[in-house]
């Protein structure tokens, strides 16, 4: 018998098909008049770095969760981006509209959640979601490949799934552990061996913080872009890594206090 996630997935799949038929037929709004963005980036942070930040709760931080916050990288945002290493943003007036994605909010929720407390900014002098604020900073930008609200969040999700990096650093030995440290080299080799492109990592204290895996529009993977030249072994531009970094397990808010003690904190299965 399916499970669960697997039929939300086929769901899912069924669905991207039929944006991509939409798309072909032509319709929805347009990016204005700012120059079109030239490959896409699909940021995904690790909630155990973002959740021992994590001191007050809120209904709308997936930190708050308890045993169900998320225990895999989760989604940040489908970025488009220029070869130069900049970005457009902000790229119509098209303000986020929760129902027209009602039937993928299941799916937001779990894989795109936020991992903060308090509203984000928005594009037009607002607060909002994070989900407004990626589709009005970054989803607008993303005409003429995706289209509308739906699309956009729609695809990043396929995208997501079909690039699954938690899977691949599980399968290499990469587990989250509040004692262990592992090689950034080994990290980044095992996504390489994986999709055949090298992702660019970001840390925060020494932990594994965000991954960045970059796509030609028509979402076949290929390297990022980012304005100046590669280092010699990896493409840790946007990296303040040292050569070992922890990936830290999930800790409850009440669990955490001021600091994590790694003999103290039980480990969570990662799916």
């Amino acid at each position: 018998m399916a499970s669960s996630s697997s039929l939300l997935r086929l769901t899912l799949l069924a669905a991207a098909i039929a944006v991509a038929a939409a798309v072909v037929a032509g319709g929805a709004d347009d990016g204005g008049n700012q120059r079109e963005f030239d490959y896409f980036q699909l940021a995904m942070q690790w909630p155990g770095t973002y959740c021992r930040r994590t001191r007050h709760c809120c209904s709308s931080n997936a930190c708050c969760r308890g045993s169900n916050a998320p225990a895999e990288f989760t989604i940040h945002g489908l970025w488009p981006d220029y070869n130069d290493g900049t970005w457009p943003a902000c790229c119509s007036r098209s303000r986020f509209n929760e129902k027209e994605i009602s039937t993928l909010v299941d799916a937001l929720e779990k894989y795109w959640p936020s991992l903060s407390c308090g509203s984000s900014s928005t594009c037009h002098g607002g607060k909002g979601s994070f989900w407004a604020h990626e589709w009005e900073k970054h989803g607008t930008c993303s005409f003429p490949v995706l289209r509308d609200e739906y699309s956009y969040f729609l695809t990043a999700l396929n995208v997501y799934f079909k690039y699954n990096v938690t899977k691949v650093l599980n399968d290499a030995g990469y587990l989250p552990s509040n004692t262990e440290k592992y090689p950034l080299g080994g990290i980044v080799s095992a996504i390489q061996n994986a999709f055949h492109v090298t992702p660019e990592i970001a840390c925060s204290n020494g932990a594994l913080e965000e991954i960045y895996l970059c796509f030609y529009k028509d979402f076949k993977p290929r390297e990022c872009a980012v304005g100046s030249i590669l280092l010699p072994d990896t493409s840790l531009l946007k990296s303040s890594c040292p050569k070992y970094v922890s990936l830290p397990a999930y800790v409850s808010p009440g669990q955490a206090k001021t600091e994590w003690i790694a003999s103290s904190v039980p480990q969570i299965e990662v799916l």
